[in-house]
């Protein structure tokens, strides 16, 4: 009998503020270390979505410090992201390109420009999100959540592989690297509907947190699987890797509702990391050597960690996979 695909987790915002306050605050051993200052990404392609603000903008800017040629896959409406990383990072390799990640229509005019351009991505960091309060359709349908964690970023790497952007490392080549920006709150999910995963659900602002956390289920079991299948054999020819960075004072949280938002906000400024300090992970997949010689790593903060049971499951990850083949179908024939 196929789950009910709204048998998400419990928890509130409030209850996940309060667990990602926890993990910050209690004493752990990194497991990996810090990525050193002279390691270099001189003359890599890195794209970064999500680069206004937060998380993605202090990874560009970090990235860009280390040489990367740094394409910004920014919302339209932030032209001034390019010139603020430029200036933060002292480089002048970077540009932005726009892309509303919950359109299929301007992710496939995106890659496009990609391809137009014959650009090829050595490191693409998928780091946009949102939580909004109630359910949003985007213009093909889909639930704004579920298109932005999920089915953008699995229309954009089919896009870029089949496009030869991201190019499978041969035997003796540079790996390429593809790394998730997802959240422990993919553990909530306590199912998940991999046989039709793009189904529209109405919620209301009760319900967010657990669609968040189910679409991050979906977003981390489609990179466990893209892993698989981009690795045969155990030769890692693209690195697929996933992460949470802890709790971040972001503004993902920007669509709180009115009366908890000084709450939500405090707890953020107080307790939570900033984007510059909460990057550290980030930096070390895309950067250091041993995360571009193996594929499949899931770190939170800076410790090693499988992703929960349900998204390692390669059942779910190939019934995932089959079960959005078609949407990725759809999207291109609707150009």
């Amino acid at each position: 009998m196929r789950k009910d695909p709204r048998q998400t987790g419990g928890g509130s915002v409030i209850d996940a503020l309060i667990a990602a306050v926890r993990d910050l605050r209690e004493p752990k051993v990194a497991e990996v270390s810090p990525t050193p200052d002279d390691v270099r990404i001189d003359g890599k392609t890195c794209l970064v979505t999500g680069t206004n603000s937060g998380l993605g903008k202090a990874a560009a800017v970090e990235l860009a410090r280390r040489g990367g040629n740094m394409i910004l896959a920014c919302r339209p409406g932030h032209p001034e992201a390019r010139d603020e990383i430029r200036r933060l990072s002292g480089s002048g390799s970077v540009e932005l390109l726009e892309v509303d990640l919950s359109d299929l229509e301007s992710v496939h005019r995106f890659c496009d420009v990609l391809v137009q351009r014959g650009i090829r991505i050595d490191i693409a960091v998928l780091n946009a999100g949102l939580m909004p309060r109630n359910a949003k359709k985007t213009p093909q349908g889909y639930e704004t959540m579920f298109a932005v964690h999920f089915l953008a970023n699995r229309v954009m790497v089919d896009r870029w592989l089949g496009d030869g952007v991201i190019r499978p490392s041969g035997p003796d080549g540079d790996i390429p690297r593809i790394v998730f920006i997802s959240s422990e709150a993919h553990r909530s999910a306590h199912t998940a509907d991999f046989d039709d995963p793009g189904t529209y659900v109405e919620y209301g602002p009760g319900e967010s947190m657990n669609r968040y956390g189910l679409t991050k289920l979906l977003q981390c079991t489609f990179a466990t699987e893209l892993s698989r299948r981009l690795s045969p054999d155990d030769t890692v020819e693209v690195a697929v890797h996933s992460m949470c960075p802890g709790g971040v004072a972001t503004n993902i949280a920007r669509d709180t509702p009115l009366l908890l938002k000084p709450l939500v906000r405090a707890i953020l400024g107080h307790f939570f990391q900033s984007p510059e300090e909460a990057i550290g992970p980030v930096i070390y997949l895309c950067c250091a050597e041993e995360a571009g010689r193996t594929t499949g790593m899931y770190l939170h903060l800076m410790q090693r960690k499988a992703v929960s049971p349900l998204a390692l499951d390669p059942e779910n990850g190939a019934r995932l996979w089959e079960a959005s083949e078609p949407l990725v179908a759809r999207s291109r024939e609707s150009r």
